[in-house]
């Protein structure tokens, strides 16, 4: 029989987990012809290549978890070692020693060796194979003449340095470039090389340091002619049309409107309210139908695929649709026809849902609303208020219906976490001159509710269908990670109650209400966070977590993420009724990929306005050295401790700073104790620190503690005391040797 990918992969890893020889694999599948035998042998070859078997050193086949090695990602780390991401579902990350990484760099695929567990119960192991190499283009600092030289990687996480074989253009000492690796690092060549295939510019110039980070996470600036060309085929006069030979919906006589942030251009999602006779209510929720323009198979489609999701640097929007479809024709822009895709709630005055319907519409925003302006109208702004008369109504109406949502959200155990958000505020230059921060609001709270219930009655309605669908997932904790989160709890007199395995959403809920308000409040959070594991997506409901429910998903915004996208296309293929079972075989080959390429592109994302926000951090930082802060002790390590100002910049304090006295860390009770003074300095503490230096080579903030005079004095006396006892100690040790001898 001829041989095929997917029946040789369920035979090895599902059916039987025993290594076999080809032979015997042959003979198993019932392989007997010459070219089919081949073709065996081609398949298992490129199987074991991409990591899915192994070949034992007798020459059997068989799955790498049985043979006690596991696929993954590399997580690396600037001090060298790394952790092995695996890709099996259900397993605990891998600590990889600096010295067992060999050569393997961060984000590589890699296949792991499992050498047994370590003293902190986590597993060890050591790359074996490099999978793929993901780290094809590097942006550093160049440092050299205009003929040879070398680069200082931006990511730390990569080699110290890569040496220049070429260089493309004119490159001077000092300016950011993008360089294409030509030879790896491996144990039998630590130096790996490259080629400066793009000069960025000089490392000062405005905006360079951004384009720089949105080169290193390998992020377009532009589109494809081709996909600006479909982009460009759309235009306004086409939608009513349209939507008339669809028999659409007609909302265009709905009161509707946007509520976002005043900067915001790609506005996927416009709300309606109204009350019933009941007493009770009718929301809708109308998403900006991007499928009707973003075609299965296009140009655009192919490019949205790629890019996975919008991202929003610090100074600029790396959108996923070109910006005359993201801020234009699917942007619901008020006074304008748009389509869109409607779906209606209807609850009771309890906010008990009884009843719901989508559709695709055609609808006309009456107002773009602002976080700001609805918070100001809620909180009784006069001037506000007037503005806009006829809608103080609804936005109160839209305020008591998303109280009432949240309060039967937190009754269900789903969590809530208080995280303020910082902005940087930069000048025309690109230079940070102020960071906002802001909690959310009772506006954000009202947009927030709307689309969680949307996106969950989304998400029931098609998997009670039980048609091919991408899920938002959230899974629960690790089993060590919540040891060490009741180990935590316990420094606050915090019991983690009931069986760890059988963990629920209401047990975190009951801590975050325990610390709500109090001055450990933020630190807990942050803990409680780091806990869970991250939301991604899947094409099996899997439950999520956080919201503690089992089902959600993404919907309601597609200008900006793909696997929304995905969702309203397959809305549309159920209008008629029924998924014909074609498609419902295809899309169960499609959705596994999209899920897993759509939660790594939504990382990769994630880190690149990370590390934006930490640049400009950095940059803020600089020259106010000497600068005192009030802030609240982060981090607790071996090597010192980090403390978060309220503005969210962190530094640290390293104890090799701390002068005259020997520091001890407590692992357990997150402290470092002066072995002299007494001096303790303990996780969620507030403290107040003068900052030292910004370490640009290292993209660190330095700060020393600054003791308050009463402080300072009580350790005085401390030590003091100590000394008079170790004077008294040793007269007493004196008599004692005094009297021995003479008797």
């Amino acid at each position: 029989m001829p041989v095929e990918r997917k029946s040789v992969l369920s035979f090895l890893l599902l059916e039987d987990c025993r290594p076999r020889t080809f032979e015997a694999l042959q003979q198993a599948l019932h392989v007997t012809k010459e070219k089919d035998i081949a073709d065996l042998y081609v398949l298992l070859t490129s199987l074991e290549q991409e990591g899915y078997i192994c070949k034992t050193l007798q020459g059997r086949y068989g799955p790498l978890r049985g043979n006690g090695m596991l696929v993954g990602t590399l997580q690396g780390h600037n001090r060298g070692f790394a952790f092995l991401l695996p890709e099996a579902p259900g397993e605990a990350d891998v600590f990889i020693p600096p010295d067992k990484t060999r050569g393997g760099l961060h984000r590589d695929r890699v296949i792991v060796r499992l050498l047994g567990a370590r003293k902190d119960g986590r597993r060890e192991g050591e790359v074996v194979r490099i999978l793929k190499r993901e780290n094809q283009r590097i942006v550093g600092t160049y440092e050299g003449s205009r003929r040879r030289g070398h680069i200082i990687p931006d990511d730390r996480r990569m080699p110290d340095k890569i040496f220049i074989t070429a260089i493309k253009g004119e490159v001077e000492s000092g300016d950011k470039v993008l360089v294409e690796i030509t030879r790896w690092q491996s144990p039998t060549n630590p130096d790996p090389e490259g080629k400066i295939v793009e000069v960025i510019g000089p490392a000062d110039a405005p905006g360079v340091d951004i384009t720089s980070i949105q080169k290193r996470f390998g992020l377009p600036d532009t589109f494809p002619e081709n996909v600006l060309h479909e982009a460009a085929k759309f235009d306004e006069t086409q939608i009513e049309a349209h939507a008339l030979k669809e028999e659409r919906l007609d909302l265009r006589e709905l009161t509707l409107f946007t509520i976002d942030g005043a900067d915001a251009k790609d506005l996927d999602d416009a709300v309606s309210l109204e009350r019933t006779d009941g007493g009770g209510y009718r929301l809708g929720v109308h998403i900006a139908d991007v499928s009707w323009y973003v075609r299965e198979g296009s140009a655009l489609d192919r490019e949205a695929l790629r890019r996975g999701t919008s991202v929003y640097l610090v100074d600029r929007v790396i959108p996923m649709l070109p910006p005359r479809l993201s801020n234009g024709l699917c942007s619901l822009n008020p006074g304008v026809p748009r389509l869109a895709v409607s779906v209606f709630m209807e609850l009771d005055g309890e906010g008990n849902q009884l009843h719901y319907e989508f559709a695709p519409s055609l609808i006309a925003v009456r107002e773009r609303m602002t976080y700001d302006a609805v918070s100001q109208i809620l909180a009784g702004d006069a001037a506000v208020s007037q503005r806009y008369a006829g809608l103080v109504q609804v936005f109160q109406d839209m305020s008591k219906l998303a109280k009432l949502l949240k309060a039967r959200r937190r009754a269900q155990g789903a969590l809530d976490f208080n995280f303020p958000e910082a902005k940087i505020i930069l000048d025309e230059q690109g230079k940070p001159i102020k960071i906002e921060v802001r909690g959310e609001g009772e506006a954000e709270s009202i947009i927030e509710e709307f689309m969680l219930l949307c996106n969950g009655v989304i998400a029931t309605h098609f998997r009670r269908l039980k048609v091919p669908f991408l899920y938002r997932v959230h899974e629960q904790p690790e089993l060590d990670k919540l040891v060490a989160l009741r180990d935590f709890l316990s420094l606050f007199d915090i019991n983690l109650k009931g069986d760890l395995g059988q963990i629920s959403p209401q047990q975190f809920q009951r801590v975050l209400r325990r610390v709500k308000g109090s001055a450990v409040e933020k630190i807990v959070n942050h803990v409680l966070l780091r806990t869970l594991p991250q939301a991604h997506y899947s094409d099996a409901p899997l439950g999520h977590f956080g919201l503690s429910t089992q089902d959600y998903t993404h919907f309601t915004s597609p200008i900006r993420r793909y696997p929304d996208l995905m969702i309203h296309r397959i809305l549309h293929k159920m209008l008629p009724g029924k998924m014909p079972a074609t498609e419902k075989r295809r899309l169960l080959t499609l959705l596994p990929q999209v899920a897993r390429s759509s939660s790594e592109l939504e990382r990769t994302a994630v880190e690149a306005e990370r590390a934006t926000q930490e640049l400009k951090k950095l940059e803020f930082m600089q020259g106010k050295e000497g600068n005192e802060y009030d802030g609240l002790i982060s981090g607790v390590t071996s090597f010192g401790f980090f403390v978060e100002l309220p503005d969210t910049v962190e530094g640290l304090v390293h104890l090799s700073t701390l002068e005259g006295d020997y520091f001890i860390f407590d692992q357990k009770r997150y402290t470092l104790t002066g072995e002299r003074s007494g001096t303790v300095y303990r996780l969620g503490e507030p403290i107040r620190v003068r900052l030292v230096r910004v370490d640009w080579d290292m993209r660190s903030i330095h700060f020393l503690p600054v003791e308050d005079p009463a402080r300072q004095q009580e350790k005085k006396k401390k030590v003091d005391r100590e000394g008079k006892k170790r004077q008294s100690k040793t007269r007493t040790s004196g008599r004692r040797r005094k009297k021995s001898s003479s008797s």
